[in-house]
Formats: structure tokens, C-alpha cells, sequence
């Protein structure tokens, strides 16, 4: 089977780590998704406007290169102590790198000659390929008695997060350029993006991430994260 892309994702996250486990967990993240040639005519979308949100099947194209592959994982959901079968999670690590994640939409862009979808909610790094999009049908994918194992219930924000005097001075030089900053990375540092075998464990780790076009440093302690800085990488 080969498959080719059809779109390529420009998220915030600009490296694996800090993305949210799953879609839905840090509102503020904006994304827009890249329609590619021959795949970028309109008349393919007629319709789509209806529709608040829409299933994207891509590729974990981060994921090492191997052929190795593990029956069980670890998922950070459980503390990463226990072990599952692979196919009872979402893990990236899986036989073929296919993932999938329900997305908000927001209407389409065409701008210099291409296509974009506007989307929110997103929790896929920048660069993903995108195979596929799907619109989300409620009465169909949505099942109010389901059951979900381990993950029935939507994961409580984990920590609180405060800014130093420095970084809220970071947060001011930006706040007419970037007026959601704050917000998206109370959001994405209230998920404790940290190993979760670093979790209820002292930890004086300095942690940094790049997001947007800012590099993000923090420190946690007990249930409270602080933000130390905010860089800008331009």
C-alpha cells in the first residue's frame, strides 16, 4: 500500500515534545492545514462548512525509523508504569504510523493561490502529513455510553502555572503580535508535558520547549509550574 499526502499541517508545536496526548486539551492551539497539489481544488471542499469538525488521518512522521515494533507500551495516561497492548492505546508507536485526531474547523482560507483549513484544538506537531480528512458526524462517531478502559474520563488540568517577573515582561513585548500567547501555554503547561515518571517525584529540572516562534522555559514544583522566560527564535 502506498499512500500519498494530501496536506501538511503548520501547528505550534515545533517539536515533539509538550504537544497534548490528545485532541481537545489546549483550546488556544491554532494550526492551519496546507491543502497540497493536485488535491487543492475547491470544489473538493464544497460542503465542508457545515461541518464544526473533522476527523485528520496522518502519518507520525517524528517517530524513529524501524522496522523493530513492541506488542506492549507504556501509557504516560497510566503513569507510564503499566503496561498495555498497543493496540489498546493511542500510543505513536505502533506497526504502521497512522494516527488519528478529531479537530475543531474553522472555514477555509485561500490565500496566493492555496487552500488552507483553519482548524483549533489541535494536538499534532508542525510538519505532519495529513492522508486523509474526514468531517465528524455526531450521531456516528460520537456514543454516550461507550466504554474507554482507562481513559473514560477526560484528564484533569494537572498543575497550576504562574509567570516570573521576567517572563511576564516576555508576555508584554508580545502582547499586540502574539494576544494568545499566555493563554496557549498556561494551556499547554497545565497538561505536565513532563515524562510521567517525573510526576509526584522532586524534580529541579529546568524544562524548555519551541512553540510558535518562542522558546519556553519553566520549572515545576509540587503541582505549580512556573514559567522562567520567553524567547523569541526570530
Amino acid at each position: 500500500m502506498t499512500f500519498e499526502s494530501i496536506a501538511v499541517l503548520h501547528s505550534p508545536y515545533k517539536e515533539k515534545f509538550a504537544v497534548p496526548r490528545q485532541p481537545g486539551l489546549v483550546p488556544s492551539a491554532k494550526a492551519l492545514l496546507e491543502i497540497l497539489p493536485p488535491y487543492d481544488d475547491i470544489n473538493a471542499f464544497n460542503g465542508l462548512d457545515e461541518f464544526s469538525h473533522l476527523w485528520l488521518v496522518f502519518v507520525f512522521h517524528k517517530n524513529a525509523q524501524t522496522n523493530d515494533w513492541s506488542p506492549t507500551v507504556r501509557p504516560p495516561r497510566l503513569g507510564g508504569n503499566k503496561r498495555m497492548g498497543v493496540f489498546a492505546t493511542r500510543s505513536p508507536s505502533r506497526p504502521n504510523p497512522i494516527g488519528l485526531s478529531l479537530v475543531e474547523f474553522h472555514g477555509i482560507k485561500q490565500e496566493n493561490g492555496k487552500i488552507y483549513l483553519q482548524l483549533s484544538n489541535i494536538d499534532l506537531v508542525d510538519g505532519t502529513p495529513v492522508v486523509d480528512i474526514k468531517p465528524y458526524i455526531p450521531y456516528a462517531d460520537a456514543k454516550l455510553h461507550a466504554s474507554a478502559g482507562f481513559a473514560q474520563q477526560t484528564p484533569e488540568s494537572l498543575m497550576d502555572v504562574q509567570f516570573s517577573v521576567q517572563a511576564q515582561e516576555h508576555i508584554g513585548l508580545y502582547k499586540d503580535s502574539q494576544p494568545e500567547l499566555k493563554q496557549l501555554i498556561i494551556e499547554v503547561l497545565q497538561q505536565d508535558p513532563r515524562p510521567a515518571y517525573k510526576k509526584n517525584k522532586p524534580d529541579s529540572k529546568v524544562y524548555a520547549v519551541h512553540l510558535l516562534d518562542f522558546n519556553i522555559s519553566w520549572v515545576n514544583e509540587g503541582q505549580l509550574t512556573t514559567v522562567l522566560s520567553i524567547e523569541s527564535r526570530i
